[in-house]
């Protein structure tokens, strides 16, 4: 949620021109708010299933302090709400762009993909993406192809990211019966499909310094990150990570995040850096724009 919110901003400072603060503040909040409202109605579509993870059993509608039926309103509501005012307080096309994410998300992905093909996170990753081109849509009406290569670098960085993390929570996932790539095609092909999507999306991650769309600071952090995010996919890709089940299953508790037996730290490793990695892509790109230092 919190790199919904920046990426978004982000799109929206790079925009060309200028804009009110007041109205550029009422647009973050509102795909804010249609982020969490992406948010309510996945959770209370997945109450059930997220019941059966220990990652996500602690969420409202699964741990039973939200009923099913409230959160689905909840979401409904706040769906409606985000929409309709980015809509009268920017542009009719973003507010387009905000309704047709959150649809992607909590239909298409979490109905349809999530549970029927290994391939969900590829696919469905498009809903996070879409941030900072609702984001620049909303400054200026249009979402040229800069904003689009801003959509390609997350849409590219969710595959090594999400399934960095299946490795070590695999169990979690085929106890819920979701097919995650490790459940559905083990984990030495997981494995090599990050390393493969890395290799691409740290491509994508460096291009906007060599089409002009960032400058200096930009290509200094995609370069050295990315090398980075690299080393660390092929340190996994060598490893045994996801070989075993995890440590939420062998120690019977609950797991942090980064808490995992020590064959699983290379995709540990990975799943934060990632994280911090496309902070800085979008950190250098906002330091950028607001110093006028970008293309």
């Amino acid at each position: 949620m919190s790199v919904v919110v920046f990426t978004a901003a982000t799109g929206l400072v790079m925009a060309p021109g200028s804009m009110n603060p007041l109205v550029a503040a009422i647009a973050i909040l509102c795909i804010a708010v249609g982020a969490g409202a992406a948010g309510a109605l996945n959770m209370a579509l997945e109450g059930e299933t997220d019941a059966l993870m220990r990652r996500t059993r602690g969420r409202p509608v699964a741990a039973g302090r939200v009923r099913k039926n409230d959160a689905m309103a909840y979401g409904v509501i706040l769906s409606l709400f985000s929409v309709m005012l980015l809509g009268m307080n920017t542009n009719w096309f973003a507010a387009g762009l905000l309704a047709l994410t959150i649809v992607y998300y909590a239909g298409f992905y979490t109905l349809l993909l999530k549970r029927r093909t290994p391939q969900n996170i590829v696919i469905g990753g498009a809903a996070g993406a879409f941030p900072p081109v609702i984001g620049w849509a909303a400054a200026t009406g249009d979402a040229p192809w800069q904003a689009w290569l801003l959509f390609l670098i997350i849409f590219l960085w969710t595959p090594p990211h999400s399934w960095a993390l299946a490795l070590y929570s695999a169990g979690d996932y085929a106890k819920a019966g979701i097919p995650m790539m490790p459940v559905a095609r083990g984990a030495k092909s997981t494995r090599l499909q990050i390393l493969i999507y890395s290799l691409v999306f740290i491509a994508s991650a460096v291009a906007p310094a060599l089409v002009g769309m960032g400058g200096l600071i930009y290509a200094v952090v995609s370069v050295a990150g990315g090398l980075g995010f690299l080393g660390l996919a092929w340190r996994l890709y060598r490893s045994r990570a996801g070989d075993e089940p995890d440590k939420a299953d062998t120690v019977g508790r609950e797991a942090a995040l980064y808490d995992v037996k020590a064959q699983a730290k290379p995709a540990r490793d990975l799943f934060a850096f990632s994280i911090l990695y496309l902070v800085a892509l979008f950190s250098a790109f906002l330091v950028e724009a607001v110093a006028g230092l970008g293309a």
